[in-house]
Parts: C-alpha cells; sequence; structure tokens
C-alpha cells in the first residue's frame, strides 16, 4: 500500500541525473521512497521505465545533476527528442548522440527548430500549480470533485508532443469594503487550439476553433466564501485573415463563406457544452473592412440565436470614441438582464456550492484581449508585444496625455512586431503546442543564405532610407526660391519618388524581411 502511494504521489521537488546515455529523474523528497524515472538517450526513441533507485556512478558515467520542480513532457523534432522540465527557467534537453549522428541538413534544420523553441521559452504566462489545476474554472473543479485531483496541473502529454500548455495571466490584490478584507483574483486562460500572435492568428478553423480565445475569471473571497464570474473572448467566429504586407491595417479577406455557418454553428454548439446559455456581444466597427466582417458575423447570426444563444452588436468606437469610454455603461444596461439571470458561482465557508453560473457573455472584436488595468497589460503582451492600450482610462477613468502618448509608441512598436517578429514568434507557439508535424521531407528545404538585396534588407534600414527622403524633399523645398524654383521642385520630386519607390520596394518583399523559418504543414 505505502509503495502505491509513492507512485501515484504529487512530487513538488526533483532531482535530474543527466548521464551520458541516460536521464533518471529521482524524486527529492525525503524519505519518499518512490521509484525513479529511467530515461534513455541511446537514440530517438527515448524509451522510459521506472527503476527502484539511480544506477551506481561510475569514473566513464559521471553525471550531472540539476534541480527541477517538474517535468512537463517531451517534444519531439526531427534528430530526436527533447526533454522540458521545469527549473527557475524552462529548459530543452535534447537527446545529443542522435543529433550528433544526423546528416548534415537535419543537423541545420534542428537548428532552427532549437532558436524557435528559445523565442517560445522567453514567452511570459507559463504557470503551474502543485495544488490545484489552473487550467479548470472554481466552477469545474468543484463540480469534479476528488476527479479534479487525479488531472495534470499543466499537461497531458507526457508520452507524446505537448499539446495543452496554457498561457496564463494571473493577477491578484487586496482590497477592504468596510472592516472586511476581500481578496481578488484575476486569471485569464488562452486557449491552446489558435493561439498565437496579433495579425498571424485570425478567425476560427473548420472545426470552429477561434483564435486566440480566452477564459477570463475573477474570483472573490471574503470571510470564508468564495465567488467566480467567467467570461469569454474570442476572434469572429468564422474564417477570415489579415495577410502582413507592411501597412498599418492590413485588409481583411473572408475565406470559404459558404463554410461560415457551419463553422460559426460548432464554435457556439462547445460554448454551449462547456458554459450554457451565450451572448455574443460584437464589438467590431460597421464600417471599413470592419464592416464586412460584422455584416457577415450578424448574418450568419440570425440562423444559430435562440433560446440559449442571443447576439448583440454593439458598435464601440461610433458610440465611445476615443474618449467616451463613460457610454460603455449603454452596452451594461442592454446585457444587464442575462447577467443577472445567469449569475455567478458562490461558496460558503464549508466549501458548499450556493450559486452557479448558468451562462457566458463572449465577446469579440477585431484585437482587443485587454480586460482590466494591469492584467489587460499582461495578457496584451503575450498576444501583442506591448502592454493594452487606452489603459490610462482603466486606471484613472479620462484620457491622459501621458497615456495618448504612451498609445502612440505601443501603436509603433506593435506595427514593428507584425510585421518583423511575429512571424517567428507565431511558428514558436505552434511548434511548442504541437501544431506542427516535424519532419524532413522534399518540400522542407534548409532556409537558404540571403544574398545581394536580401541580405542588407530589413526594417531599420528600410525606415532610416525613408526618412532621409523625407528629409532631403523636405529641405529641397524650403530651399526653393523664385531663380531656382524649377531646379528645386525636380530634387524634391526625385527624393519623393525614391521614398515612394523604397516603402514599394519593402512592402513587396515583406515577407522576405519577415524571415520565417519553413515548417512543414499544420494539423489544422
Amino acid at each position: 500500500m505505502k509503495n502505491m502511494e509513492s507512485r501515484n504521489k504529487l512530487h513538488s521537488r526533483l532531482r535530474l541525473w543527466e548521464f551520458p546515455d541516460q536521464y533518471v529523474i529521482e524524486p527529492a523528497d525525503d524519505g519518499s521512497g518512490a521509484p525513479c524515472l529511467d530515461i534513455s538517450r541511446v537514440d530517438a526513441s527515448m524509451t522510459m521505465k521506472l527503476i527502484d533507485q539511480v544506477s551506481e556512478c561510475k569514473s566513464l558515467r559521471v553525471p550531472k545533476i540539476h534541480s527541477i520542480s517538474g517535468v512537463v513532457g517531451m517534444l519531439k523534432l526531427l534528430a530526436g527528442s527533447y526533454l522540458v522540465v521545469v527549473t527557475e527557467s524552462e529548459r530543452v534537453l535534447p537527446c545529443d548522440h542522435s543529433l550528433k549522428n544526423s546528416p548534415e541538413e537535419q543537423k541545420k534544420m534542428e537548428t532552427e527548430f532549437s532558436k524557435l523553441l528559445s523565442v517560445a521559452e522567453k514567452t511570459t504566462g507559463l504557470y503551474f500549480s502543485y495544488q490545484v489545476n489552473l487550467t479548470l474554472s472554481s466552477q469545474r473543479l468543484h463540480d469534479l470533485g476528488a476527479e479534479s485531483k487525479s488531472l495534470p496541473l499543466l499537461s497531458r502529454g507526457f508520452f507524446g508532443t505537448i499539446t495543452c500548455w496554457k498561457f496564463l495571466s494571473i493577477t491578484s490584490f487586496e482590497t477592504a469594503i468596510g472592516k472586511d478584507i476581500v481578496d481578488i483574483t484575476l486569471i485569464a486562460r488562452r486557449c491552446t487550439r489558435r493561439n498565437g500572435t496579433r495579425m498571424w492568428r485570425r478567425g476560427a478553423d473548420l472545426d470552429g476553433y477561434v483564435a486566440n480565445f480566452v477564459e477570463t475569471e475573477q474570483i472573490v473571497q471574503m470571510n470564508g466564501y468564495s465567488s467566480s464570474f467567467v467570461q469569454v473572448r474570442g476572434s469572429v467566429p468564422f474564417m477570415w485573415e489579415q495577410i502582413v504586407d507592411l501597412t498599418y491595417k492590413p485588409k481583411f479577406e473572408i475565406v470559404q463563406p459558404e463554410e461560415a455557418t457551419h463553422i460559426a454553428e460548432r464554435h457556439f454548439l462547445d460554448l454551449r457544452k462547456k458554459y450554457g446559455s451565450v451572448l455574443a456581444v460584437d464589438l467590431v466597427n460597421k464600417h471599413g473592412g470592419e464592416g464586412r466582417l460584422s455584416e457577415k458575423f450578424a448574418s450568419i447570426m440570425q440562423h444559430i440565436t435562440g433560446d440559449e444563444i442571443r447576439y448583440l452588436h454593439f458598435d464601440f468606437h461610433r458610440i465611445c470614441g476615443h474618449i467616451h469610454f463613460e457610454r460603455l455603461s449603454i452596452l451594461y444596461e442592454q446585457i444587464e438582464g442575462f447577467l443577472e439571470q445567469n449569475g455567478y458561482f458562490l461558496v460558503n465557508e464549508k466549501g458548499d456550492k450556493m450559486k452557479e453560473q448558468l451562462g457566458v457573455v463572449r465577446t469579440n472584436c477585431i484585437d482587443c484581449l485587454d480586460l482590466w488595468a494591469n492584467h489587460g497589460d499582461d495578457v496584451s503582451i503575450q498576444y501583442s508585444g506591448t502592454p493594452a492600450l487606452k489603459g490610462d482610462f482603466v486606471r484613472y477613468g479620462h484620457r491622459t496625455t501621458q497615456g495618448v502618448l504612451k498609445d502612440g509608441w505601443s501603436s509603433l512598436v506593435r506595427y514593428y512586431l507584425n510585421n518583423f517578429a511575429d512571424g517567428t514568434k507565431q511558428d514558436a507557439i505552434d511548434l511548442l503546442q504541437g501544431h506542427y508535424i516535424v519532419a524532413m521531407s522534399r518540400d522542407m528545404a534548409p532556409v537558404p543564405q540571403k544574398g545581394g538585396l536580401e541580405a542588407v534588407a530589413n526594417f531599420p534600414a528600410a525606415l532610416a532610407v525613408v526618412l532621409i527622403s523625407f528629409w532631403f524633399a523636405t529641405m529641397s523645398l524650403k530651399q526653393a526660391g523664385s531663380d531656382y524654383k524649377h531646379k528645386h521642385l525636380f530634387f524634391s520630386l526625385l527624393w519623393t519618388g525614391i521614398c515612394v519607390g523604397v516603402a514599394a520596394l519593402v512592402r513587396a518583399n515583406g515577407r522576405i524581411f519577415c524571415n520565417r523559418p519553413r515548417l512543414h504543414k499544420p494539423r489544422g
């Protein structure tokens, strides 16, 4: 019985023995008596088995010893498998012998994939807990009861590809109501199905999974009572995209419009199963490219809405503009009935359920994942690389000069990241979460070495040429007198032409400048 308990025990302290031919993961808890996990490094398969204790160390088998906090899973690339463990920062340990014996072409591709893993390691928002499964809301954990304790805390794919890492944002703080202390926790859970970066992941797939779907839970604890309120956000639920082409706001393109209704039906059926009733709140503009998306969404929802699924359009930009965010009270008045009808989850000090949440509000706009202030910044940094826009209003109740300047800078940074960094980051996320099948094939050639224009083509250089061209054109026009008017006009037009030509060249070669590594076919 004791041996069985030790096998099922969750260990918070582990020791990783790195031998030339094997890894051994040993529980480091005092007196645990649990078996060790032996992982072979002889070949790419990395065979696993349980052993009673670490084998004897010899002069030819001197190990490296690492203190780790957990094992995330196995990630198979071209040359072999990688063991991902939790340390102070996540590390990826390769199967060295398989890589040494690989063909040169495979080594080059392995280097490219390893670089992508390094990008993924730097992504913020990877959390885990030894006590509770953070990927589930309070209501789901309560309904599962003891069963929830048998679920994994971080990943369910230890013997295969890591498929269910969730990027989380967790904010916790205390406040007071009278003499009572109130603990408030905000948890944003990003779905792994179509996780990604701004503009590189849009719309839905054929199964109805939408880009950057986020479940946000607000937990309030006071006097032994605990309440939970969940809302969700996701991209417009049919197939559409924005091709990154160096324009500030790329065109919106609807893909396979004939499948749009079926895709949305699958999406809302999934929401109904998970959350109950659904109120879809569409915040997209009614004009321009966004207007086409909103019009299509509204027409689709006519075939889907009923007693359990409702649709509401609120033209956020027209009603609230850039400064009148107090007009959001109009939206609240329109959804207040739904919120009161579907309630929230509540347990008392004994853990007994007193109320439950029966439905959820599903919000969508084009970019926004930003909720609250600091919490919104955390989510936005994962998604766009910058803090949330209009955060000054959330914090102070009005727009400030500093906030406007900060938003301007964030917009410029987002433009740069969209065009020159997020492509690589998107590949890293897809590789980490198992959305790419890593395999050598004829259509998967190594990234060619750049030469000529491609070798020097990059965003800073192009921007510098454009700015210099504008400066010369401006100076030429300022110096234009009546005697030399035609001469200076000629040079002004010349520099303007150079400026436009460089901009066009940069846009035409945008995919080259983005320098995304080439991956194999995605699964979906």
